[in-house]
């Protein structure tokens, strides 16, 4: 650990004198003048007639000063070069390179889930004409035809009960248009998500390309857009549009849009940067809670209750009980979190991209899988259980996604073909030593006296 630490302490150093290395804005700014030179003496040339003579004067008086200029360039990046390749020298000096583990690649008979992997990500990071090329160009070498795009939803098509936002709809009623007329042009072409519990598969990479993806991520990804503006009403509008399948949720987005949209206009036009009329402001605050908190009432009385008193204090918020609930400064990154999580959500999709998931804990797992696979090799052993790993994965905990369950009888941790089974009295085991204890189809439980049958045996899922 501490060579560790000595060798991140070098690095931080050399990092630390590459940034207080002067950069190469200064350098193009010569390259500029080097082309104005150049320029000045093609026009003065090309208006003297292209006569010889006014030519080569020019030419001899901007000579010197662009040898000069280029001996400057070059100085610049030399000694940026010289600490760029200092700091690769100390990198490999304590950081070498090591050779992967190559025995076993779990991954090579899954080349189309891996393409699948990459062509969701790129959809999910908004990257849709990169995604497109890449799902044409593997379509045709690996025949995704037999892939299935697994999307579980339900329709978010419906509208919502009614709602009354006249004076929002009033304040912005023409940015209300422009975001309409964008949400159509996105949504129009391809539809909606089609209804139904289990999964929708989509047979072809063509149909994966070109329905329902896209069109959601590029209308996430406008939404996104309008959230880092401080601009909450289309977050809004499609939080109501689908409140029945959040509410089924548990989820309190909906809430948390309409809280923030309530500060936002409670700090008034000289923050919120809105028009200062009736709508923006303490009272066009009050005036936005009285037509929208109604519908939250059951559910959020008690934050309600704060948000209203705060008006009491408007005049010296900053020290006033409710200073914190008024803040913004993490509220709308907060909310964009939870946005992006909920519309994964009601796509079947996770928060995260599995690929970025995927990769980051391979990049953790990967040190210690190669430190084990040189111990092994020079003790002249390897590990030969194909389907898990000779030691525990230090994964944080956001990526730990179910539990791991060995079986106290033989040991083994179970698989899904092995999968854990509660019986009758309570105990678990492994499915492979529940039938060895069977005799007929009767068994004993090993940890206590009672007996059962193989079928009252349930599968639990942890």
């Amino acid at each position: 650990m501490a060579t560790q630490v000595t060798a991140m302490e070098a690095l931080q150093k050399e990092l630390d004198r590459l940034n207080r290395t002067p950069g190469l804005s200064a350098t193009v700014d010569k390259v500029d003048k080097i082309i104005e030179m150049l320029t000045s003496v093609k026009d003065q040339i090309i208006q003297s007639g292209m006569d010889t003579h006014v030519a080569s004067m020019a030419i001899t008086r901007t000579q010197n000063p662009i040898k000069s200029t280029f001996e400057k360039i070059n100085d610049d990046l030399k000694g940026v070069t010289a600490t760029q390749r200092k700091l690769g020298k100390m990198l490999d000096k304590h950081f070498p390179l090591k050779d992967l583990p190559s025995e076993h690649d779990a991954m090579a008979d899954h080349e189309p889930l891996i393409n699948r992997a990459i062509s969701m990500h790129l959809l999910r990071e908004g990257q849709f004409s990169v995604a497109s090329t890449f799902i044409e160009e593997t379509g045709d070498a690996v025949g995704f035809e037999h892939v299935n795009a697994v999307i579980e939803g339900q329709e978010q098509a419906s509208m919502s009960d009614n709602y009354d936002d006249e004076a929002m709809d009033e304040d912005h009623e023409d940015e209300n248009d422009d975001e309409d007329e964008d949400e159509d042009e996105v949504v129009s072409p391809l539809g909606v998500l089609a209804t139904g519990s289990g999964f929708q598969q989509l047979q072809s990479l063509s149909s994966f390309q070109s329905h329902e993806l896209e069109a959601k991520f590029s209308q996430m990804y406008t939404i996104l857009q309008d959230i880092k503006s401080r601009n909450l009403l289309s977050a809004i509008e499609w939080a109501r549009n689908n409140s029945v399948e959040l509410e089924a949720r548990g989820s309190n987005l909906e809430f948390e849009l309409s809280r923030l949209q309530y500060v936002w206009l409670f700090k008034g036009p000289t923050v919120n940067g809105l028009p200062d009329d009736k709508f923006n402001g303490t009272a066009g605050a009050l005036l936005y809670a009285q037509q929208n908190f109604w519908r939250f009432g059951n559910r959020y009385i008690g934050e309600i209750q704060q948000l209203a008193n705060a008006q009491i204090y408007a005049p010296n918020l900053p020290k006033s009980p409710y200073w914190k609930i008024f803040s913004t400064e993490t509220a709308f990154a907060d909310v964009a979190s939870s946005f992006t999580r909920e519309f994964c959500s009601l796509l079947g999709l996770s928060a995260e991209s599995p690929l970025h998931v995927a990769v980051t804990a391979g990049a953790l797992a990967l040190p210690l899988l190669i430190k084990y696979q040189q111990a092994t090799r020079a003790r002249g052993t390897e590990w030969t259980t194909t389907n898990e790993l000779a030691f525990e994965t230090p994964l944080p905990e956001r990526m730990l996604y179910h539990s791991i369950f060995v079986c106290p009888v033989s040991k083994e941790q179970t698989t899904e073909s092995n999968p854990p089974m509660m019986i009758p009295c309570g105990h678990v085991l492994a499915k492979e030593t529940l039938q060895r204890l069977l005799k007929g189809t009767r068994f004993k439980c090993p940890y206590c006296p009672a007996e059962g049958l193989e079928k009252d045996a349930r599968r639990i899922m942890i």
